[in-house]
């Protein structure tokens, strides 16, 4: 049978090392009324409409979606990215 090791090596903390706490920390808070939610604080920025995705249903051949996934995580990405290039190197209007 092993022995417990009651050495637990904790690390102190000196509550003069903890950060300022300034008014935009406190606007960036959530605040409470003890267990409820009074006021959500800010998360992230806005993304601009500009660069908003949209959600499309769209139908790709089997093996061109296989191959994109076969690059891992962020293979949706990847395949917006390469469309994007696609409309860099040529004419849009040239499609029809």
């Amino acid at each position: 049978m092993s022995a417990k090791d009651n050495d637990t090596n904790s690390t102190w903390l000196d509550p003069d090392d903890a950060p300022e706490l300034t008014d935009e920390w406190f606007e960036a808070a959530h605040h409470y009324h003890g267990d409820t939610l009074v006021k959500r604080g800010r998360g992230r920025p806005p993304i601009p409409v500009s660069e908003r995705k949209v959600p499309v249903k769209i139908r790709y051949d089997q093996d061109v979606v296989e191959a994109f996934r076969q690059t891992g995580k962020g293979w949706q990405t990847r395949m917006n990215q390469a469309l994007r290039q696609y409309l860099k190197e040529h004419d849009v209007q040239e499609l029809n």
